[in-house]
This record gives C-alpha cells, structure tokens and sequence, in this order.
C-alpha cells in the first residue's frame, strides 16, 4: 500500500514526539528514517528535538546521503542518516530505521554488556538475537562499518557500545514498537540484578518458544543449533554480575541457571565464612 508522503511526514513527527515524551532521547539527541523510495530516504534533520519535529523540518536524500530536495526550512539532514542508509543497502526489507538512546538499553552499552539471550520471551519473539558493536565515532563512517556485516533479514536491533541503540523495522510503528520493547527488556533485567537472581530458559524451554515464534511468522536461525544450544556466549557477561561463573552455553543441556547456580559451592563457601566470623565475633564479646 502506498501512503502518501504527507501522511509519512505526519508519522514521522509523531514518532518523534513519543520517542521523546518516554525519554528515549534528550535534547536534539536521536534520529529516524524510513525509506520512501528505491533510491529515496525521509529523514529527520540535525539540530532539532525529536519532540517538536514539523513536517517542513523533514529532509529527502539518497542512498548515497545527498539531500536531493530544498528543505522549507533550511534544515540539513541528521550526519547519522549514513547509519540508516547503509543498513537500507545491506537489508532491502528494512523500511524504517530508528536510532534513540532509551536509558536502560543505553546502561547495557556504557556497560560494554551485550544483552543476554533466553530470558523473557517478548524479547526472544520481537527481538531475537541483538547486534552488539564495538565502538566507534557517532556521525563517522566507522560507525555503520562496526556492525554492518553482521546483520541478517532476522537483525531487529543493535546496541552501540557507549553511544545507543538502533532498531530495524519493517514500518516505523514496526521500528518503534522494537525500540519500546528493548527499553523495557533491558529496565527488567536490570530489576532482577536488584533482586540478586535471573532464570535462563533451558534447551528445551527454548525450542519451544522459537517454533511459537515461528508460527508468529518470525524466523529464528537459533531453532537450527538447539543440538549445540539456543543461547549464545553473550549471556557470560550478564550473569557474571549475579556472581555466577556462567556455564559455556547457558543453554547447553545444562538446565536453569538461576539462584542454585548464585549459591553454589563458592557461593556457600563464602556464606559459611561469614557466618563464622559473626560467631566468632558474637562469642569474643559474650562473658564467661
């Protein structure tokens, strides 16, 4: 269905406008896109909040970044719309580009912490296995070069070491949804490090949630390797901080790693020292 440009521009700046009342990006931070032709992107421009967009502030360029039509305003395109055109390059099915930086997922980022796998099933169904790149310079050709190789037909998201996130869509409702649900995944695996514990969803537990996914129309190369184990080693670095020593694959035939895993024989060792010292304390003050 083709919708007019008037109306893509409307949904543009109201985009922009929720993308900012949740506080995924502040000030002019942030940018989106979706493409409007084989050889043309709409994108917002450099120096505006996503909040107060209009759809005169609104840019067309190229695959190639050159902006191909006099702005109303005299606005210039975001220098991160290259991000946005060499994932266009790379994945034809992607329509819509949105990059943000939602606090919980930037804490994942500034952290170095990839995001874990096999946790919460929203974010197994809508996400899938994330891109995490290495860092590179905002507004640079570095940047798009640091993960564009690794993106599939499946990628959904990417997480940007110190900088944000970006998410792939096939519309920009489709890209924004993902970028909701990252923010809210990464809020609750921060929430179950407060509560000391997380559970990680068996080989069993796993297949079975990437055949529902797939009969919601969303393939996942994972469901191929359950012999070898769903999750990847991108969970090492999240579990780490319950103090777990993660096993190889968190997922390989291994069963849960949760609380049992936290108390193991380091962990009751430690608890046992502990308790002795308190008696030792205990006794040493008590009188004869």
């Amino acid at each position: 269905m083709n919708i007019p440009l008037w109306q893509l521009k409307k949904q543009m700046c109201d985009i922009g406008h929720r993308i900012w009342l949740r506080g995924f990006c502040a000030g002019n931070e942030g940018n989106h896109s979706i493409r409007i032709g084989e050889d043309r992107v709409l994108c917002t421009p450099t120096g505006i909040s996503k909040g107060f967009l209009e759809p005169d502030d609104l840019c067309v360029v190229d695959l190639e970044g050159n902006q191909v039509e006099a702005n109303p305003k005299g606005r210039n395109r975001t220098s991160e719309v290259l991000v946005h055109l060499a994932i266009y390059k790379k994945q034809p099915t992607v329509r819509a580009v949105i990059h943000s930086h939602p606090p919980h997922a930037v804490a994942f980022c500034l952290a170095n912490m990839p995001l874990p796998e096999g946790i919460h099933p929203e974010a197994e169904v809508f996400l899938g296995r994330t891109i995490f790149a290495k860092y590179a310079t905002p507004g640079g050709p570095d940047l798009p070069a640091s993960f564009i190789d690794r993106i599939n037909e499946q990628t959904t998201t990417i997480l940007m070491a110190n900088h944000g996130s970006v998410s792939l869509g096939a519309d920009l409702t489709d890209a924004y949804y993902k970028l909701e649900i990252l923010d809210n995944y990464c809020k609750q695996l921060i929430l179950a490090k407060q509560l000391g514990q997380v559970n990680v969803l068996n080989d069993e537990q796993m297949v079975e949630l990437l055949k529902v996914k797939e009969r919601f129309g969303f393939p996942d190369e994972r469901l191929g390797c359950a012999a070898e184990g769903c999750v990847g080693p991108a969970n090492e670095a999240f579990l780490t901080t319950f103090g777990v020593q993660p096993m190889s694959a968190c997922c390989n035939g291994q069963g849960d790693v949760n609380r049992s895993a936290a108390t193991s024989a380091d962990g009751d060792a430690a608890f046992e020292r502990m308790v002795q010292t308190i008696t030792d304390q205990i006794m040493a003050g008590s009188p004869n």
